[in-house]
């Protein structure tokens, strides 16, 4: 048996791990986005991944698309995030979507 393969057997398996996704659409605001990052910012969460562009909607009207990534967070605070990022003015939509993936699956 090599060296790798009594490593593999000697770590214990890591339970899966999501991650949460929230796509926001808002009017191209100047504030929408530190109030978006504030809903996580005082959970103490950072964003895994955060991705914002200004695109044109159907009308030509310039549009804020946000894209944030959050991993192992609670449903229920993920909800409760949601309906806080739904609230904010110049919020248009909030889709979210969680993705589950284990360690092996990333190279960990």
């Amino acid at each position: 048996m090599t060296n790798h393969a009594l490593l593999a057997q000697d770590v214990p398996a890591r339970s899966p791990r999501s991650v949460y996704c929230f796509a926001v659409h808002a009017v191209a605001e100047p504030d929408v986005m530190p109030r978006v990052l504030e809903l996580f910012a005082k959970r103490n969460l950072i964003p895994a991944s955060w991705h914002s562009i200004v695109t044109h909607d159907r009308n030509g009207n310039e549009e804020l698309q946000i894209d944030i990534q959050i991993q192992q967070l609670e449903t229920r605070i993920a909800d409760h995030i949601a309906r806080c990022l739904r609230q904010i003015a110049n919020v248009q939509t909030v889709l979210t979507s969680e993705k589950g993936y284990s360690n092996s699956a990333i190279g960990a």
